[in-house]
């Protein structure tokens, strides 16, 4: 787990050793070149290509990059380099493209931590919860859609897939089995042990779950799988795509995180309490964080839901099964999807509890947030959503108790008589919350904050200023 200082100095006698060792491994297995990477503000993956041989050279930030170029790392034309620092730990050998390793890194300058680098915003988040001793862990429930759009014409990779309810389509299924297949390969032989996958509610829809890490591994694999399955969906002419809602009349795409704590001490899952009072079987720490989600939601959504499409996903309705089933209220409860944030059912049968008639087994005891989408930046997601938390295990913030309520059917008075708030409805929206709340400059510095918001107004603008077909073919001739 990566955190923003090293335990050894850099470039120490046992770290050379160490990166030679792995340099010999590397090039053993048949690695020519390895990527040193990081990701813009969109969480996008930039970097250069390295030859093996110069693997410790690369170790030591040797890889220098023109800021001014990208969006949101803060600088200018007549700025020195920054130089990426690969996190040795990150490395790894892509199964599908064998002679490159991908080398995740964070990004300093004059060998100082860069401030807008987003794998060093979520490091000290990380770090922040290492000081209460605690590791944050997360999963994430990924979708994406897989198009054909060879003709410039946007429709599902397969043109029989045209079901009203395609959800867990068996048939559909088989006919993508060889893409699937293939990606699902890479994946575990990534070493990230894919439990399921499935079609989902849409139309070349798919979904893939595989196992929870702690929160720095889980945003470097979340980067990598969407380069993994953009690219094997591309060699077999189509397109995998993480916009959130690419068919107005079809759900959109979430990126569900699952999430939970435990103790750096023992490695237990500390989420859990079976004497919880409130019936979802979380510990007080597990609702200190939901209590500071639930906070700071308006401000985290601009990064969890980053894009002006976004907000096309979440609403009430408007797919082709009725519900969207995407959230849109500031609210939690049991296992219910109509939340913002959901504390899904523990299940000892199973989990493996051997004495599960003993009490709830509360090693799987977690909460989701499901206002996330595949747009995301995965660092600066998780960085938000973790420096929340943290607020509310800090400030003791109580989230109050769950509704076990279908929140789509509540009016708007009975939402008010409930306290529930909404989400915003757009970016400009989200953005507008985003620079309201002290959480966002907490989390992401000044200077990345700034940027950030500039990056996403002028997106909001760019959007609102556009004429688009809908609005010809509504008002042209209307008046």
């Amino acid at each position: 787990m990566a955190t923003a200082t090293a335990t050894t100095p850099e470039g120490s006698g046992t770290e050379e050793a160490a990166w030679s060792q792995r340099r010999a491994t590397l090039t053993e297995n048949g690695v020519k070149y390895c990527f040193a990477s990081y990701v813009d503000a969109h969480g996008i993956p930039k970097g250069k290509t390295v030859p093996v041989h110069h693997f410790e050279r690369m170790m030591r930030g040797s890889e220098l990059f023109t800021g001014a170029a990208l969006d949101g790392l803060g600088q200018g034309p007549h700025d020195d380099e920054l130089a990426i620092h690969p996190d040795p730990e990150a490395v790894v050998q892509l199964p599908w493209r064998p002679e490159i390793a991908w080398a995740p890194g964070n990004l300093k300058y004059h060998d100082e931590p860069w401030p807008m680098c987003s794998r060093t915003v979520l490091a000290q988040q990380v770090e922040r919860a290492a000081k209460l001793g605690l590791q944050f862990n997360l999963g994430i429930e990924c979708e994406l859609y897989v198009v054909d759009n060879s003709d410039g014409a946007v429709k599902p990779h397969n043109p029989r897939d045209t079901l009203a309810k395609a959800a867990y389509d068996f048939l559909l299924t088989l006919e993508s089995y060889e893409w699937l297949d293939e990606v699902v390969g890479y994946m575990n032989q990534l070493g990230w042990d894919v439990h399921s996958f499935d079609h989902e509610d849409a139309n070349g829809q798919y979904e893939f779950d595989f196992a929870y890490a702690d929160v720095m591994t889980m945003a470097d694999r979340y980067v990598l799988w969407r380069l993994l399955t953009k690219e094997i969906a591309r060699r077999h002419g189509w397109e995998a795509t993480f916009m959130p809602k690419p068919y107005a009349d079809r759900t959109g795409s979430g990126s569900h995180f699952n999430m939970s704590l435990s103790s750096l001490e023992t490695g237990e899952n500390v989420s859990g309490d079976k004497r919880d009072p409130r019936g979802c079987g979380l510990s007080k720490l597990a609702y200190q964080f939901l209590g500071g989600v639930k906070r700071h939601a308006k401000a985290i959504v601009a990064t969890t839901c980053p894009t002006v499409n976004s907000y096309k996903r979440l609403i009430k309705t408007g797919s082709m099964t009725g519900f969207t089933w995407a959230p849109i209220f500031i609210s939690y409860g049991g296992n219910n999807r109509t939340h913002m944030l959901r504390v899904p059912m523990v299940r000892p049968q199973i989990e493996g509890d051997a004495n599960p008639s003993e009490g709830v087994y509360l090693s799987s005891a977690r909460w989701e947030c499901r206002a996330v989408d595949p747009a995301m930046n995965p660092y600066l997601a998780a960085a938000m959503m973790l420096g929340a938390g943290l607020n509310g295990i800090e400030q003791d913030i109580d989230p109050g108790d769950p509704i076990d309520l279908n929140m789509y059917e509540l009016s708007d008075d009975e939402l008010r008589q409930q306290g529930v708030a909404e989400l915003p409805r757009t970016l400009l929206e989200a953005i507008d919350d985003f620079a309201a709340d002290p959480l966002s400059e907490q989390v992401m510095g000044p200077e990345l904050r700034q940027s950030y918001m500039d990056l996403k107004y002028g997106e909001w603008w760019d959007y609102h200023n556009h004429v688009s077909d809908w609005e010809i073919d509504t008002y042209l001739t209307r008046y």
